[in-house]
């Protein structure tokens, strides 16, 4: 028998799985942040132009909040196939625990790009992000609509992000 596999969702994840699962909960993993730090050439930008999603850094005293995914045994080998592809503009795998709101744990796989890939870009100031956000758009969609989309998902959640919140409210001001 196999072991489950739990799927943590911190970005796109959390409001379009786009895969089968056997069951869905709020989870939060310790010592990491959302930072829109990933360059998407394959999602919500294009080569040359890419857009801005979120990976995880560490820091020690942070908590970040998403969904977790317990895989169907019959779908674990195509499932993490799929995520793989998704993921690969460069994303890798890493195992963390997740907890629970009703107090349990369980080990499972979250998708972290790290500085060492070609894609990532890194540390900008909030008008910096928000105005590469606003031009930037691919086969997924604008990349301003991720941005509104993953903190209405947080908000559904009763997770605080201040970095998703903030860009929300950048992204909001310049369209008014």
């Amino acid at each position: 028998m196999h072991s489950p596999v739990w799927i943590f969702g911190y970005g796109s994840l959390v409001w379009r799985p786009s895969f089968p699962y056997a069951e869905q909960r709020r989870a939060l993993v310790r010592g990491f942040e959302r930072r829109f730090w990933q360059g998407s050439t394959d999602h919500r930008g294009v080569p040359g132009t890419p857009g801005r999603v979120v990976t995880l850094i560490e820091n020690g005293d942070a908590r970040c909040v998403g969904v977790a995914y317990r895989l169907e045994a019959a779908s674990q080998g195509s499932v993490l196939a799929d995520l793989d592809h998704r993921e690969r503009g460069g994303y890798l795998q890493r195992r963390v625990e997740l907890e629970f709101t009703e107090g349990d744990s369980v080990e499972g796989l979250l998708y972290l790009a790290t500085p060492d890939n070609p894609n990532y870009l890194g540390v900008a100031s909030l008008a910096e992000i928000a105005a590469q956000v606003r031009a930037s758009s691919g086969p997924s969609g604008s990349n301003a609509e991720y941005v509104v989309r993953l903190a209405s998902a947080l908000r559904e959640l009763d997770a605080q992000d201040a970095h998703v919140f903030e860009l929300e409210a950048e992204l909001a001001k310049a369209a008014n």
